[in-house]
């Protein structure tokens, strides 16, 4: 490293110690950045930081994508030099900022795991059968599609929380906030099905308690025992892959915005508090039309 870059470091580091009081986490990340990006001027034969262009800082983002550094990563780079570069400029060592331009990478959206409606005709059918199991586990995948609810709150319902006649359950969610979720035909057919055939089954005597689902001792399933039969179903149905305890969740809310619901509505339903946190479906139902363009237009 030359003395001129090695002492636009040194002031840089001294500036967001002292003046900006930046954490020794935030100071040593940001000193990485920038000796990174002095190996990359170095491999490209630039010796000052005033003849860095647009064209350069472009370049080195690319040589990033090419070495498969991850969104966070990229973006926390670009901003450091970003940042550095403004320093640079106020103290009248560059006159431009590179970096300015440069869209910074945007952190990776993850878009969440759902079922086709193809495979949930497939979970359906691995339920098929007159064992109390077999009804129970037709009633819980039933009620966790037609409502939405997390698996927590699906094991917390309780006999005196549902109403048959008009197809509502009370649930009780994060910071104990109560919300009433609905639930279809089908939903209520298994539900009458299980409480009405089964779960005394399952029970076997056991001390009368009010939870709705039960395991093979009778006793109140746990969030842990739904995530294992729904594994299982998985097994069954011949689908690859673990089901995440919220896949169901992610599911109802896409095939809800694919048919034509608003973001209002699936919102209230989900028991969304803000609807950012229900914006992201979209971006599922969005990628669901892509597909089914590219996989039917003609000139797609």
């Amino acid at each position: 490293m030359n003395e001129n870059l090695e002492a636009c470091l040194y002031a840089f580091m001294e500036y967001i110690q002292i003046e900006r009081n930046y954490s020794e986490y935030t100071v040593k990340f940001y000193r990485q950045d920038i000796e990174h990006f002095y190996l990359f001027m170095n491999e490209q034969g630039i010796t000052e930081l005033g003849n860095v262009e647009y064209f350069d800082a472009r370049l080195y983002l690319t040589t990033l994508f090419e070495k498969e550094y991850s969104r966070p990563s990229l973006a926390r780079k670009i901003s450091s030099l970003r940042s550095f570069y403004k320093f640079l400029m106020r103290e009248q060592i560059v006159k431009e900022n590179p970096f300015v331009f440069l869209s910074q990478a945007k952190r990776q959206l993850k878009i969440p795991k759902f079922f086709y409606e193809e495979e949930m005709e497939k979970l359906f059918q691995a339920c098929e059968g007159d064992s109390a199991l077999d009804v129970r586990n037709l009633a819980l995948l039933e009620i966790l599609y037609a409502t939405g609810i997390r698996v927590s709150e699906c094991a917390s319902i309780q006999l005196k929380d549902i109403n048959l006649e008009f197809d509502t359950i009370l649930v009780r969610g994060k910071g104990k906030k109560e919300r009433i979720v609905l639930f279809g035909d089908f939903a209520n057919k298994a539900l009458c099905n299980y409480i009405d055939h089964s779960r005394h089954k399952l029970m076997k005597n056991k001390d009368n308690h009010e939870y709705l689902f039960v395991n093979f001792r009778g006793t109140p399933l746990t969030e842990r025992g739904i995530r294992y039969i729904l594994n299982d179903l998985i097994n069954k149905a011949a689908l690859t892959g673990k089901m995440h305890p919220h896949m169901l969740r992610h599911t109802f809310a896409t095939h809800l915005l694919n048919h034509g619901a608003d973001l209002r509505t699936v919102q209230e339903l989900l028991g969304h508090e803000n609807l950012s946190s229900t914006q992201i479906y979209t971006h599922v139902t969005k990628e669901h039309l892509r597909k089914t363009y590219l996989s039917h237009h003609p000139r797609a």
